[in-house]
């Protein structure tokens, strides 16, 4: 048995310098994409911006019309092919992509209507009505086996698909046409990109660089046919799978990274052949290329160890070093190395932001409250932004989805208008949630059936075990199809909820008809009504009548996803309570409500209580809303995400690392699912917000996914600044 190395990694001057420039070069680039208005409100996208390339569609007949296997392969290959290849010398990979080949931003592609793909009118109707968000035709959101393609390589994928074209042989052969596109095309990128590094090494003056690039070029070379046989290789073929995978549909999911990995760190540190600090330089470069989530430690499928290897140091210590975005879950359990998570939490506090921490418990057991085996479930790794999956075998197409709770609540209050009571409004809002609720699932038949032929997984179908072998796209050609649902604006609903109840209807300090003119007037000219209503105790208090409400809302909306499978096909529903960052968006289409919230203000967060729910208590904030979050939890292993902005100053005085270890194995026995956390200085969060060009390199975590703070829009900062300054000012 190995001895498990836990030391940090120390860097010599070389490495050091390689992945500082790397980190320069990052922010750079950046700057550039900020300037170029190419930032977005999301993970952060590793894309190198290349303004003189120009993708234009095919309109040559054969490639006409642009959807489908066949087709989309056919443009995803000329695309690889046409678009620049980049070899930065201070990395140990080659190669970067350029942009989501299909988003009008960025190239001059537009998708083709399929008339199969057209939802039914009444559906688009009742969802333009709820403003919902009902996941048709989602596309990425199921995370790969990426041991298929370690395994295989390029070549070994292509011969795969030619033989399962055959050995099936079936009458259309579109599917496999497609997919062999897309290995060729990989084929001919990866040749194409040791080329570029050859080049490069034959201009490059400084004999270490030049050295580097040759190795790069060599590398690439052997990946066209060959199988990865190191570690810097086994990133290499990630990397190119990164590259592939964004530019098609814009994917971004990984696995157990550490376990993936740590074969090859094995054999090539038992050879003599690698060094932990060229380990730490060949995955900073990984990260460095792009930010697909993925997840390190965890239990075994048995449950009887913690999978923390040396690998999963080495991981830690390369997110340290790079301090770029990058997208790392910890899987937290009562096994965890606690070295692991303590340093993790040090970086954290040392950096700003870092992993975030997927938790065993509610991820685990609750997937397994759908029927499935604990030992399966402890494989369902974080691979997205807030959401877990079975890597290669799960078809589950999570945060694509939003069922607005708080747009329920409005159309009941209407409906009662004229004849209100507190039961009356919310058996009206059970039929709202129930309509919105049915509509996804309803979309969702017709997504199965139709996704396949219009714009099928044809990355990721290679990276999955079934579609392949069967024929059939990962929506139909997997073994584990489950589809999530996620519910938003809790808090906004269960504390309207609860301030009709005590200022309506139990104190009476204001009758029904006036509450209803007053949120006609958005409270303009009642700002005493508004604070009254604001003022009670909401969602997040253990005292509050809106706790009581909190969790009748979320019973009633987990057991309408759970009563049954979608109308035609019986497809299985999880539940979740995710918003992503959206609060502003989903808010801007509801008029005022009853919480104190004016029209078009921010929606709750998830199923979190809203910033500003603990002032007044005596509690730490933090802790209450820990707690919240995991009572009020779905309770299936599907999004309920807790978000921690802590400040520095105040950690240390409410007992430093100590105090948070303690907090996520506590969050973690609730059942709750994922912790994002920063850690940041009050000063600079608010010059950051005030002027974003003077901490050009701050990172946060937002909602499940890390960015550049400067990269973000005023109203996602404004989310970040609001719950940090909540939980300082509590």
């Amino acid at each position: 048995m190995r001895i498990l190395n836990e030391e940090k990694t120390q860097l010599s001057p070389l490495y050091s310098q390689r992945i500082r420039k790397l980190h320069n070069d990052k922010v750079r680039d950046t700057a550039a994409k900020i300037q170029l208005k190419l930032n977005h409100d999301s993970d952060d996208w590793g894309f190198i911006w290349f303004p003189e390339f120009k993708f234009k569609a095919p309109v040559e007949t054969d490639a006409r019309p642009l959807y489908g296997a066949r087709n989309l392969g056919k443009l995803l290959r000329r695309f690889l092919n046409e678009m620049p290849k980049y070899v930065n010398k201070d990395s140990a990979l080659g190669g970067a992509w350029v942009g989501p080949m299909l988003d009008r931003k960025f190239f001059d592609v537009t998708m083709d209507v399929n008339p199969e793909a057209a939802a039914p009118e009444d559906l688009i109707a009742c969802w333009q009505k709820y403003h919902t968000f009902p996941g048709y035709m989602g596309m990425n959101h199921c995370g790969p086996d990426m041991s298929i393609g370690l395994k295989l390589g390029w070549q070994g994928l292509l011969e795969k698909v030619r033989y399962y074209r055959e050995f099936n042989a079936p009458a259309d052969t579109g599917f496999y046409d497609g997919e062999e596109q897309v290995v060729l095309g990989m084929q001919e990128y990866v040749r194409l990109l040791a080329e570029k590094a050859r080049e490069l090494a034959e201009a490059e003056s400084d004999l270490t660089a030049r050295k580097n690039l040759l190795e790069i070029a060599e590398m690439n070379e052997h990946l066209v046919t060959g199988v990865p046989r190191t570690l810097r290789e086994a990133c290499q073929f990630l990397a190119h799978f990164q590259i592939v995978d964004r530019t098609y549909m814009n994917g971004g999911a990984l696995n157990q990274l550490d376990e993936l990995l740590r074969p090859y760190y094995e054999r090539d540190t038992d050879a003599g052949i690698l060094t932990d600090e060229e380990a730490v330089w060949y995955i900073a470069s990984l990260f460095f290329n792009d930010t697909h989530y993925s997840q390190i430690a965890g239990l075994t499928p048995d449950g009887s160890r913690d999978m923390t290897s040396r690998m999963s140091f080495i991981i830690l210590d390369a997110l340290h070093y790079l301090h770029i975005p990058i997208n790392i879950a910890l899987r937290v359990s009562d096994k965890v190395n606690e070295t692991l998570l303590r340093r993790s939490l040090e970086y954290c506090a040392e950096d700003g932001s870092g992993v975030d921490y997927s938790l065993n418990i509610g991820a685990e057991e609750g997937f397994a409250r759908n029927g499935y085996p604990l030992e399966l479930a402890r494989l369902r790794a974080k691979v997205g932004c807030n959401w877990t999956a079975l890597p290669g075998i799960e078809y589950s197409l999570q945060d694509v989805t939003r069922c607005n709770m708080a747009m329920a609540f409005w159309y009941a209050m209407q409906d009662v208008r004229s004849d209100p009571g507190l039961e009356k409004l919310w058996e009206r809002f059970c039929f709202h949630t129930r309509v919105i609720v049915d509509s996804i699932k309803r979309g969702y038949d017709k997504h199965y059936e139709v996704v396949g032929k219009v714009t099928p997984e044809i990355v990721l179908n290679l990276f999955m075990h079934g579609p392949i072998e069967r024929g059939l796209n990962a929506s139909q050609g997997v073994d584990i199809v489950d589809f999530n649902i996620d519910g938003i604006a809790l808090a906004t609903v269960a504390d309207s909820f609860a301030a009709i109840e005590q200022r309506v209807v139990n104190e009476k300090r204001i009758t029904w008809e006036k509450m209803y003119e007053v949120l006609d007037a958005d409270y303009e000219g009642y700002e005493d009504v508004r604070l009254m209503f604001a003022n009670i105790k909401r969602f997040g208090n253990p005292e509050s009548l809106a706790e009581k409400w909190a969790i009748r809302i979320r019973d009633y909306f987990v057991g309408v996803c759970k009563e049954h499978g979608t109308p035609k096909h019986n497809l299985p529903i999880i539940p979740g309570m995710f918003s992503h960052g959206d609060i502003y968006m989903h808010g801007s289409w509801l008029p005022a409500t009853p919480n104190g919230r004016r029209s078009g203000e921010a929606i709750s967060h998830s199923n979190e209580p809203d910033p500003g729910f603990a002032r007044g208590l005596d509690s730490f904030s933090p802790t209450l809303k820990a707690n919240a979050v995991a009572l009020a939890r779905p309770g299936y292993g599907n999004s309920a995400p807790l978000h921690l902005d802590i400040d520095y100053d105040m950690l240390e005085r409410e007992g430093g690392v100590d105090a948070l270890i303690a907090l996520i194995h506590t969050h973690n026995h609730m059942g709750g699912m994922l912790i994002n956390l920063n850690i940041l200085s009050e000063k600079v969060l608010l010059e950051a917000h005030a002027d974003p060009s003077t901490h050009p390199d701050l990172v946060v975590r937002v909602t499940g996914y890390s960015a550049f703070f400067n990269t973000l829009s005023k109203e996602y900062r404004q989310q970040v600044v609001d719950r940090f300054l909540s939980r300082k000012h509590s």
